[in-house]
């Protein structure tokens, strides 16, 4: 079983920053990828950016220039640090990873959610 645990939400005020962790654990064989969602009210479930496991990023346009994916290989474990943060922002963040726990399979799993709230 493998499980996402995510952490470092909260409520900021614009033009803020927060750092968003997301360790891994379980029976995993290879992450390939793990990046980060996000879903505001009333929004479909968007990518804001990924990380391979050879490090290369992308990131979508609204976060370019103002948030950064890390990611430690190691550890399982996969950063977002987020400045600049705009009220536009405020969305439940999803963590995200693309695994295999046995040769010939490959998953996609998911973290319970954090809430990023930007607000004056």
């Amino acid at each position: 079983q493998v499980q996402l645990v995510e952490s470092g939400g909260g409520l900021v005020q614009p033009g803020g920053s927060l750092r968003l962790s997301c360790a891994a654990s379980g029976t995993i064989f290879t992450i390939y990828t793990m990046g980060w969602y996000r879903q505001a009210p009333g929004k479909q479930r968007e990518l804001v950016a990924g990380i391979t496991n050879g490090g290369r990023r992308n990131y979508a346009d609204s976060v370019k220039g103002r948030f950064t994916i890390s990611r430690d290989v190691a550890k399982n474990t996969v950063y977002l640090e987020m400045n600049s943060l705009k009220p536009e922002d405020t969305a439940v963040y999803y963590c995200n990873a693309h695994l295999s726990i046995r040769i010939g399979t490959v998953e996609d799993y998911w973290g319970q959610g954090t809430q990023v709230s930007v607000s004056s």
